[in-house]
């Protein structure tokens, strides 16, 4: 039979992650907070045309740059503001990162097969599929980075191909700001270690970082000049090196934090990853065994030493991961490498019969039919790729494969994919009372504990959580109150008017002169 040409391959990869990052993508509701705050920024951009000067609220937004709220600004002017195309665009550019990841293995590799596996390692984890379907940074910042790489690759024997690094660099820049010095620096180091460095002298590299670059330079001087110093102070201080040293809003973790990250969320891949990283460092002098332990131990140590923790800080070390997991699935497939049959097998069934007990869960307390028949398919997949280790057959790696984007399919298309929802209330019914009865652009206070970027959202007003004593306060002075019923009993609601009640919150109007 007819094996599959790069083209091929490339096409195939596209279709595929394309399907399982953009099904059901606007079924659930944006998440806080990032999701919140990037839909509400892209829609002031929508509304007022002021696409130089992002604002949230009415005011500056200086957190983050502005390239992911320009893109979901133009799909709210192309497919109106709503949830799938509050996702689109990040969801669209991580899909891209799988068939880029095959092009970066290909050529790091030699051959296809590890490149495949490496890809599909990628297509078939948990947080990279998650993550990239919800209005985030991270994914579309990593496939810029798989860009770059593709292009710093392909300059060893084209030196054209240099200008895409200077352009993927500004493409970083313009996404997630600072973040491009650590990606940087480890492409930086990886052209050190396998002695590219006549490419430093290329005029193209050093013309594509001058033209790659010039966008997010002139938006970062504009930025400046506008607002001034306080604009420096708040987007790289207070959001980039103050994270360094101290732990921002009390995200904090210890050193170890990312590692159970990985080990929390790369099941089943993570059963092969010691493997691959211990070929990875047999293989030091080839090109992806050095990439691979240059990205995973650089930026693993960056973010493992920053004070600040976040799970989604883990991110860009997946692609790395997942190389290192393609490499040793293909010494499996070539038969070069003699697997731990038993300790697998065990594994890969103790997983089967968590897939029955999620099935027997989820029939009992979250009858929803994607999740059950998710539960099914783990358990069948699980238990046939159990038996085909036992079996010392390779082709388990098919089935897993195969399997684990089935589960991933049903997983996104249940009301469970976004599960921080279920943290707190739910904003929409809240947001719809709001909408009903108070004018867009209103101050309001409410009695949660904190205030909620997606509840600002959809409700189109600016909800910001206060104590008691200030809603006393606030309430005398005019303003709209969302109160819990708790709260309700325990404050003086004399002159005001009760204007509806959605769950556990009530709406309040402040008094009639």
């Amino acid at each position: 039979m007819r094996s599959f040409t790069d083209k091929e391959w490339l096409f195939s990869l596209l279709v595929a992650s394309l399907v399982l990052w953009l099904i059901f993508l606007g079924n659930l509701p944006l998440r806080d907070w990032d999701e919140g705050t990037y839909a509400i920024v892209s829609r002031e951009i929508y509304r007022t045309g002021n696409w130089l000067y992002p604002t949230l609220q009415g005011e500056p937004f200086w957190l983050k740059p502005p390239l992911m709220q320009w893109l979901i600004a133009l799909c709210y002017h192309i497919g109106g503001i709503q949830e799938f195309t509050t996702r689109f665009p990040g969801a669209v550019l991580t899909a891209l990162g799988v068939p880029l990841l095959y092009l970066v293995g290909r050529l790091v590799f030699s051959e296809s097969l590890p490149a495949l596996f490496a890809a599909l390692v990628y297509l078939t984890m948990l947080p990279v599929v998650r993550h990239g379907r919800l209005a985030m940074l991270d994914g579309m910042t990593i496939t810029f980075f798989l860009m770059l790489l593709f292009c710093l690759l392909k300059a060893r024997h084209n030196r054209k191909y240099a200008l895409g690094v200077g352009f993927c660099l500004g493409l970083i820049t313009l996404t997630k700001g600072l973040l491009v010095l650590v990606l940087g620096g480890i492409a930086g180091l990886f052209i050190l270690v396998n002695r590219q460095l006549v490419l430093l002298k290329s005029p193209y590299l050093w013309v594509g970082m001058l033209l790659g670059n010039a966008p997010a330079i002139a938006w970062y001087l504009t930025q400046w000049q506008h607002y001034g110093d306080i604009f420096l102070k708040v987007h790289f201080q207070a959001q980039a090196l103050d994270r360094l040293g101290q732990a921002v809003e009390g995200n904090s973790g210890p050193i170890w934090y990312y590692l159970i990250e990985i080990l929390k969320y790369s099941f089943p891949w993570l059963f092969f990853l010691p493997g691959g990283l211990s070929l990875s460092w047999q293989k030091r002098q080839t090109l992806w065994g050095s990439l691979i332990l240059i990205g995973t131990i650089m930026y693993l140590g960056i973010i493992s030493l920053m004070k600040t923790k976040l799970p989604w800080y883990v991110m860009p070390v997946y692609p790395f991961l997942a190389l290192a997991i393609g490499a040793k699935l293909n010494n499996i497939w070539q038969q070069q490498d003699k697997f731990k049959s038993k300790v697998l097998a065990v594994f890969f069934g103790v997983l089967s019969v968590a897939g029955l007990g999620g099935c027997v869960y989820f029939i009992l307390a979250e009858p929803q039919p994607s999740l059950i028949i998710m539960s099914i398919v783990l358990a069948i997949s699980m238990g046939i790729t159990s038996w085909l280790i036992k079996q010392r057959n390779r082709h388990f790696i098919l089935v897993l494969f195969s399997g684990l984007y089935l589960v991933l399919a049903l997983f996104v298309s249940s009301q469970s994919w976004v599960w921080e929802l279920n943290e707190a209330f739910p904003v929409k019914p809240v947001a719809a009372l709001i909408r009903e009865n108070v004018p867009a652009g209103t101050q309001i206070y409410t009695s949660f504990a904190y205030s909620r970027p997606s509840l600002d959202f959809y409700s189109d007003c600016k909800v910001t959580a206060a104590p008691v004593p200030v809603l006393q306060e606030k309430l005398a002075k005019k303003s709209y109150l969302l109160l819990d019923d708790i709260t309700l009993q325990n404050i003086n609601l004399s002159g005001s008017k009760v204007l509806g009640k959605s769950g556990n919150f009530t709406l309040v109007s402040p008094p009639i002169s």
